[in-house]
């Protein structure tokens, strides 16, 4: 082929994820052409696949929604998703599986051309079945005759519906499109068998008259409304040239049934500790690992639903989650950097709440954003902020080899060793004072707290590079509150510690000291470098506690819950000589955990960590 001949094939992709009822909603569109040649095969033209002379030009979108009828979205009347649209009972832990529907085929069948939402209820149909007696209409076509009032239904496999799929061709031939943008087409011109809608023709599909499909919105993004739930949404994207407004392709997909807002999780009750009479100033604190978008993929956790683990469904419950315990301090960790800006700091902002946010040292994975930290809220009528700094643990390295080591970074050994502990990860540290001092027989309680909060290295296979991390982050600490007096200043050390309690960092947080037999600071040579220094060097001064294993009498069974891994990553430690706990609320049983999954994320809890929460109290002594 000629390059003056040359041909180009275009191409409209158009996906949308489940609708669920508050949870935005973004269609993902996508136009793209790729040049032909000899070797490729004709391609037919379409509404979203056509060959023309030219690339595609640059171009924009334009959106339509439109809100469907009413439909049964099962059959058998046993099912509890014929009155259920919780994303509990549409996840794949309840449909057994895929979640993909079914039809009855069999035309000698009473269930004749009855949809199922999965094949347990299409077998328990089944059972009520009877064999019908076709007849013939007018034209000699077989048709189906029940002998009572029994629909038209019937069986002979399975049948995945394409209005389930989003990303279906057939459903770009339903509805007459009036663009927003100049220009007029009907989405059933083209290729398109003389204007006979093919989905129609399809004997296993399920199609309603048109005049039933309401438009609601010309919007790119999308909310649905109580309105929408139980009903299939529709979406229509136009791509026009940006130079000449020329329509250039345009697609319809469908969604699936719109569901209803994730019900209220069971409270989390609180334990308390024994009673303690005086103190100061009590806050409730929690820290919860919120898992950032881009490590929820299906990758990652496959047993979970895709729609499932989409940031817009699980931000309405992670922010219902953390706002309804009533905290006033929060600490976050893989708070991911675009959604701190888009989602999170307005949501908490509005809910009473300001903070600040540290990103992790590396670059962006792919768009700008795309990269976790930390993030710590405070309640504004509870607290204002005295200072605020941030720690990266990959200048404290880089400060490690020039300064504690006396090594040229760029020498092999100092290469080696700053390859080993570079792993971006940071911390956050906040001084928080009381907006209301307390005031006790006329004596000014302490009414200050520093809070800490970070997410150390997860890789388990590097316990010294952790180890290292905390030893830094304590000293770091200590350097600070020494600074400010004589007078030792309340602090709490919150996140994900990537560490189980029977490690080296879990020991030096508690006991201020690691056992020198301990498999962690005796890693060997196989992996890498030394970094840690002699064993009884790592040390600190700070006399710390974790919080549920002095209520509860012992950590959590777990805060992490995967099919992967299930054990305690994350803790909430205090200075035992001036903040007392006052309760904290246990980790739900396994059985809560997995009454609507396998494992986390689920349609319940959505993240793989769970929330812990505490009451604390600052206790006079010392403090200021």
């Amino acid at each position: 082929m000629n390059s003056k001949d040359a041909m180009y094939s275009w191409h409209l992709s158009l996906r949308v994820d489940r609708p669920v009822e508050g949870c935005s909603i973004r269609p993902h569109a996508y136009m793209y052409g790729k040049k032909l040649d000899d070797r490729d095969s004709s391609t037919n033209n379409s509404t979203h696949n056509k060959v023309c002379r030219e690339p595609p030009p640059n171009h924009e979108f334009s959106y339509r929604w439109f809100r469907g009828p009413t439909i049964e979205p099962c059959a058998y009347e046993g099912c509890p998703r014929r009155t259920s649209f919780s994303p509990h009972d549409w996840s794949k832990h309840a449909l057994g599986g895929s979640g993909c529907s079914l039809q009855c085929v069999s035309a000698q069948s009473s269930l004749y051309k009855a949809t199922f939402c999965n094949s347990d209820c299409f077998v328990k149909a089944w059972k009520t079945q009877y064999t019908i007696q076709n007849s013939s209409d007018t034209n000699g076509n077989n048709i189906p005759q029940a002998r009572s009032s029994t629909p038209l239904r019937k069986r002979t496999g399975s049948y995945c519906d394409d209005d389930r799929s989003v990303g279906s061709s057939n459903s770009g031939n339903d509805v007459n499109y009036i663009p927003a943008t100049p220009g007029e087409i009907s989405v059933n011109g083209g290729n398109n068998n003389n204007g006979n809608n093919t989905t129609m023709n399809n004997p296993y599909s399920t199609q309603s008259s048109e005049d039933e499909w309401i438009e609601i919105s010309r919007d790119q993004l999308y909310i649905p409304h109580t309105e929408d739930i139980g009903r299939k949404l529709k979406v229509e994207a136009a791509a026009y040239s940006v130079e000449s407004g020329e329509l250039l392709m345009h697609r319809v997909v469908k969604t699936d049934l719109v569901l209803s807002r994730t019900p209220e999780p069971e409270k989390r009750n609180l334990v308390t500790a024994k009673p303690a009479g005086g103190g100061g100033a009590r806050f409730r604190i929690v820290t919860y690992n919120i898992l950032a978008e881009i490590y929820a993929t299906q990758q990652q956790y496959p047993y979970a639903d895709l729609w499932a683990l989409s940031w817009d469904f699980r931000f309405q419950n992670i922010i219902r989650e953390i706002v309804d315990v009533g905290p006033d301090i929060v600490c976050l960790q893989e708070v991911q950097a675009d959604h701190y800006e888009s989602h999170l700091y307005n949501a908490m902002h509005e809910a009473g709440f300001e903070g600040v946010y540290k990103q992790k040292t590396r670059q962006a994975m792919g768009m700008t954003g795309k990269v976790d930290g930390c993030a710590l809220f405070w309640r504004r009528t509870k607290f204002h902020l005295v200072e605020s700094y941030s720690i990266e643990f990959n200048e404290l390295a880089q400060r490690q080899v020039t300064q504690g080591m006396g090594l040229n970074p760029r020498s092999e050994e100092g290469a080696s060793i700053l390859n080993k502990l570079s792993k971006d990860n940071v911390a956050q540290l906040v001084v928080l004072e009381t907006a209301q001092p307390s005031m006790t027989r006329g004596n000014r309680e302490p009414n200050q707290v520093c809070i800490a909060n970070t997410h150390l290295y997860s890789n388990k296979d590097c316990p010294d590079v952790k180890l290292w991390q905390t030893l830094h982050l304590l000293q770091e600490l200590e350097t600070f509150i020494m600074a400010r007096g004589p007078a030792n200043l309340p602090l709490m050390i919150c996140g994900d510690f990537n560490s189980t309690p029977d490690s080296a960092v879990y020991d030096l947080l508690s006991r201020q000291l690691v056992h020198p037999g301990h498999p962690d600071v005796n890693t060997g040579d196989e992996n890498g470098p030394s970094v840690l220094p002699d064993i009884m060097s790592i040390t600190h001064s700070h006399m710390l506690g974790s919080v549920y294993n002095t209520v509860l009498g012992e950590e959590p069974k777990f805060t992490n819950y995967t099919m992967q891994f299930k054990g305690v990553l994350d803790y909430m430690w205090y200075s035992t000589r001036n903040l007392r706990p006052l309760s904290a609320a246990p980790i739900p049983d396994e059985s809560v955990l997995t009454r609507h999954g396998d494992a986390l994320p689920s349609t319940q809890y959505s993240s793989d960590h769970l929330m812990q929460i505490s009451d604390m109290q600052i206790v006079s002594g010392g403090s200021r």
